[in-house]
């Protein structure tokens, strides 16, 4: 279903929602950051402490986005219509540098519920599209209800560096409309200061979401269910180094004492906070009567107990293996064990194989577009080559290989995929066993050159005086002889 919006419309549209879901997935990327504040915590306690007790935080929403994202790598594109991956496609990927671009995308998405993929063309190489990867930090799209497809696109930024220089921040737009991208610069109000009319029929934007429901077809962040556990156990933390500080250490304390006794290096009153550093109680009785002691020690087993409980949580909720989190059985699990615990991980991360491939492959489509500058009808069928998200040992891997590749329920190609080389070391194994094989053709056909080089001419002949011959003729000569010998 289509709006019958001007531009600067969609652009106020666009801009209006964004600004509404900035706070949230702000916060979402300063839990995965590590930097969010310290929540629990009586505020009077923290002002109290100031900058004395800095917060411990334990950062499980980075190593549950960090944990499957380690198993979401690209490795190439195929058409169903094909057997071996396509390397013009791959040839794009690379040229926009989306090994390392993907990643970024695939944390973003995980983390704030999606990042976006745009593609343009290239005005420094007409040869290869322009592919980048946007935050959602400074992107939004609007999706369309009926065909779940981007109807436009908002890309809109500040200029850092004039904030820098404390200047008045430049603020900057990308509207990405169907047949149109549209650049604006705010000046009092927006300015249109570059046009690419594409004319692709449709935005050159694709999302990559995280988990979408029918509901949020924007997706849901990774972090939702482990935000409030990670909280608690910044709080247990924290509260641990508290009392480290003010109760693990024993406490000594003297009756009979005034506060004007304890005198520093310097001559003068100790601080009371030196006196607290110094785990000393003081308190006055009669004249001359002092008397000394030390409370004992307290025992933080409390807070480690509480810390183990809350990852245990984790680990239920995310399915990360308990290894993961920092605690371990007292017997080491062994490597089936270990297997075993990852099998919830290595689901999860095929679970998100499938929606980020298909993002790629609209990408890739897309791209494709306009570099021919019409649709390819093979591409409806593309798919996006994985690498394996388990974690199989080597030996394993090449042995289960081998027996499919001898009982021929696979053949070499798909041995090389599974035992997963990448499509450009699959390509120089593809020329090298061609070769190969080419070289036995021309030698069972009597072209022993094709083996043991070209015959040499007449001067390297003589250079050995004519005694023996070289190269091809001297090893047809050896075994000549051996066989007249063996005669």
């Amino acid at each position: 279903m289509a709006l019958n919006l001007e531009p600067l419309e969609w652009l106020a549209r666009l801009k209006r929602r964004h600004e509404g879901e900035l706070p949230v997935l702000q916060a979402l990327n300063d839990y995965y950051e590590g930097t969010q504040p310290l929540a629990y915590m009586h505020p009077e306690l923290l002002l109290e402490l100031g900058d004395r007790i800095q917060k411990v935080v334990i950062n499980w929403p980075r190593l549950i986005v960090d944990a499957v994202e380690e198993r979401l790598d690209v490795e190439g594109f195929r058409r169903s219509s094909d057997e071996e991956a396509d390397g013009g496609l791959w040839e794009m990927w690379q040229a926009n540098d989306l090994d390392e671009q993907s990643q970024i995308g695939h944390v973003d998405a995980m983390a704030m519920r999606r990042s976006f993929v745009t593609v343009g063309t290239n005005k420094d190489d007409k040869e290869f599209p322009l592919i980048t990867v946007e935050s959602p930090l400074q992107m939004h799209a609007d999706i369309d209800p009926a065909t779940r497809r981007v109807r436009a696109a908002l890309r809109w930024w500040y200029d850092t560096e004039a904030a820098l220089e404390g200047q008045v921040r430049e603020q900057y737009a990308t509207l990405l409309i169907p047949n149109s991208t549209i650049q604006y610069h705010f000046d009092g109000e927006w300015n249109v200061i570059d046009r690419d009319d594409h004319n692709l029929g449709m935005v050159a934007v694709v999302p990559i979401v995280n988990r979408p429901r029918l509901l949020e077809p924007l997706g849901v962040s990774e972090l939702a269910d482990v935000i409030p556990l990670s909280d608690a156990a910044c709080k247990v933390a924290t509260d641990m180094m508290i009392a480290a500080e003010y109760h693990a250490i024993p406490r000594r304390w003297v009756f009979g004492a005034k506060k004007e006794d304890f005198i520093g290096s310097d001559g003068k009153p100790a601080s009371t906070w030196s006196q607290l550093m110094g785990r000393l109680w003081a308190n006055e009785l009669s004249p001359g009567e002092i008397q000394a002691g030390q409370f004992p020690e307290s025992d933080l087993s409390n807070f480690h107990n509480t810390l183990n409980a809350l990852a245990r949580l984790v680990a239920s909720i995310s399915g990360l293996p308990p290894h993961y989190l920092g605690y371990s059985t007292e017997n080491p699990a062994s490597a089936d064990g270990i297997r075993s615990s990852e099998a919830r991980l290595v689901k999860r991360a095929e679970r998100h194989q499938r929606p980020f491939g298909g993002s790629w492959e609209r990408v890739m489509r897309l791209a494709e577009r306009i570099r021919d500058g019409e649709w390819n009808p093979k591409s409806r069928s593309l798919e996006t080559i994985w690498r394996d998200a388990s974690t199989p040992t080597e030996a394993a891997k090449a042995d289960a290989v081998v027996k499919k590749v001898q009982a021929r329920i696979i053949d070499d190609e798909q041995a090389w995929e599974d035992l997963g080389y990448t499509s450009t070391q699959r390509d120089r194994m593809r020329k090298r066993k061609a070769s190969a094989a080419r070289a036995l053709e021309r030698a069972m056909a009597g072209d022993l050159a094709a083996v043991v080089g070209p015959k040499p001419g007449p001067d390297a002949q003589a250079h050995n005086g004519g005694n023996q011959p070289a190269a091809a003729d001297g090893q047809l000569a050896g075994v000549t002889g051996g066989a007249a010998a063996a005669g």
